[in-house]
């Protein structure tokens, strides 16, 4: 399969109903929100949220969250270690970092999206590595197109944790949501870094179908199932590798603004694609 040949641009469209969609621990995990009221949701929890939907399609992924794990390795230095010609390399005496980062590109589709830094101590006879891989897959941080309510509840138990102590209400904490919001995200894919990883058409393929089932086997506390949901997903392919726009201006073309003062839904917002000539572009709906 040869690297990708063509630059891509897309655009995520997703609303928010009663959850908290990223938890910020440091404002006690309330909902993100900048300065203007606007809520956010980070770069880092859009692409775990890629990772999941990808390892649930039988991509070998390389960062893998502790409570979706399906190897025996504890962390990413065991897991590294796990391949064998990885192994091999570390051990080496005159160890290449190019030929570590393409074996990882080659066995982790993670890695040759996003890109991983490799950076492990050395162990008992010294061997260590520290490899630098970018990703030809970039994805800007989520912002609602409307400033957010956030609701806050205290929750108790009513059992007790420990024996010989009478039962009764103690408080546990508080719960955070977004009452609604709708939340719209960009991002691109480069040639010249897909050339570095081997990122295949096929794996822009599967980028695409991740990103229109993204809240699929996502279901938490936090986030019930269908208190996420992906709504349009807009992929444009250039004709060429540099692309016919720039990736400022093609994702300008997407105009999402709400219709009334307090939008409460989906359907109080209207969505306008400007065209750009010679660019085609795709919508696609969420599930």
């Amino acid at each position: 399969m040869s690297s990708l040949d063509h630059k891509i641009d897309f655009a995520v469209v997703l609303s928010v109903t009663s959850a908290n969609p990223n938890g910020d621990p440091l404002n006690g995990n309330r909902p993100r929100q900048n300065y203007d009221g606007y809520g956010e949701i980070s770069d880092v929890a859009i692409k775990r949220k890629i990772r999941n939907r990808l390892q649930d399609l039988g991509e070998s992924i390389f960062v893998q969250s502790n409570d979706r794990k399906n190897d025996s390795f504890g962390s990413l230095r065991e897991r590294a270690d796990g391949n064998e010609e990885l192994n091999k390399i570390i051990k080496a005496k005159k160890s290449s970092g190019d030929d570590f980062a393409w074996v990882a590109c080659q066995e982790w589709m993670d890695v040759r999206s996003f890109g991983q830094v490799f950076a492990f101590k050395g162990g008992a006879k010294g061997e260590g590595v520290s490899v630098g891989v970018r990703g030809p897959v970039s994805v800007h941080t989520a912002k609602s197109v409307h400033p957010i309510d956030i609701t806050s509840m205290q929750i108790t138990k009513s059992v007790n944790s420990e024996p010989g102590k009478d039962r009764g209400p103690d408080t546990m904490g508080m719960k955070h949501r977004v009452d609604h919001g709708l939340y719209v995200f960009y991002g691109s894919i480069n040639t010249q870094l897909a050339e570095k990883t081997g990122f295949t058409n096929e794996d822009a393929e599967k980028i695409k179908q991740a990103l229109v089932t993204l809240f699929e086997n996502d279901l938490s506390s936090a986030r019930p199932d269908g208190s996420m949901e992906i709504h349009h997903v807009y992929w444009w392919e250039h004709s060429s590798k540099l692309g016919q726009y720039s990736s400022a201006k093609v994702h300008r073309s997407l105009s999402v603004k709400p219709t009334i003062e307090e939008p409460k839904s989906f359907e109080d917002y209207t969505i306008e694609l400007s065209e750009l000539p010679g660019l085609k572009v795709e919508v696609l709906d969420g599930l």
